[in-house]
């Protein structure tokens, strides 16, 4: 869908790039041109996405993105070896549906530091000198979750709510610099998370539940096209925003 030069000379980050959707936006956009850098804390699964991928350049740092203070010297120390990034792409994150009398105070950090305090410390990273590139972009992945109630999703959902005022001011404070900060509010999408969750469905739930996206599931090249457009040319204009690919899911 993208030319293969959609992204040439791009250095771009990818969290949670062993997996899911941050393997297909990897793939996806290293055949538009990008040299990628892939994390996640899985490295053998990593691997499998580094040998997926077209051109040349690409590399692993595999971590445990908790948005520690180690994340952040991580992420510098990796822009001093290989370069500033002119893209990331923050994909890492877990999902869980768990009613509010059954959440404990470690379900709920565990998501956090997934999600929230991860995509933090890749911000307080791209504000160090020499970490990103002045007119670059930063996408977040969200979920119609953080606008759309639904009961045993307070957690998942309270974070994704976060991400997306993350997202907001974050387009403020790094609009000098001209770097774009977006987000992706997916619906759901096929995916081994996906079918964790969906697997104790029944047969009419999982299907009334599909029924709810006007276009049916997505797929995980539906958010790969959408984080290309972002990042590329293509989304020069756009900033602060969270961009809904949910086949239709928030208009019911």
């Amino acid at each position: 869908m993208f030319n293969e030069n959609a992204l040439q000379g791009q250095h771009i980050l990818v969290t949670g790039a062993s997996s899911g959707i941050g393997r297909a936006a990897a793939i996806a956009m290293a055949s538009c041109g990008a040299r990628l850098c892939l994390s996640a804390r899985d490295a053998a699964r990593l691997d499998e996405t580094l040998q997926a991928l077209a051109g040349s350049g690409h590399y692993c740092v595999p971590a445990e993105l908790d948005g520690s203070d180690h994340i952040v010297e991580l992420i510098q120390k990796t822009a001093q070896l290989h370069g500033p990034f002119s893209g990331m792409f923050h994909a890492a994150g877990i999902s869980m549906l768990r009613p509010a009398k059954l959440s404990k105070e470690k379900q709920f950090d565990e998501i956090y530091a997934s999600s929230v305090k991860s995509a933090m410390a890749l911000a307080r990273a791209a504000s160090l000198r020499g970490v990103m590139e002045d007119g670059s972009a930063i996408v977040m992945m969200s979920s119609v979750a953080a606008t759309r109630g639904q009961a045993g999703m307070a957690l998942y959902s309270s974070a994704k709510a976060a991400i997306e005022g993350l997202v907001r001011s974050l387009a403020v404070e790094f609009a000098p610099r001209r770097i774009r900060v977006n987000a992706i509010a997916a619906g759901a999408v096929e995916t081994a998370m996906h079918a964790q969750l969906t697997h104790t469905l029944g047969e009419q739930s999982l299907s009334a539940y599909e029924q709810k996206h006007l276009l049916g599931f997505g797929t995980v090249d539906d958010i790969a096209s959408a984080v290309i457009y972002l990042m590329a040319e293509s989304g020069r204009w756009m900033t602060g925003t969270s961009l809904s690919v949910d086949g239709g899911y928030s208009v019911r």
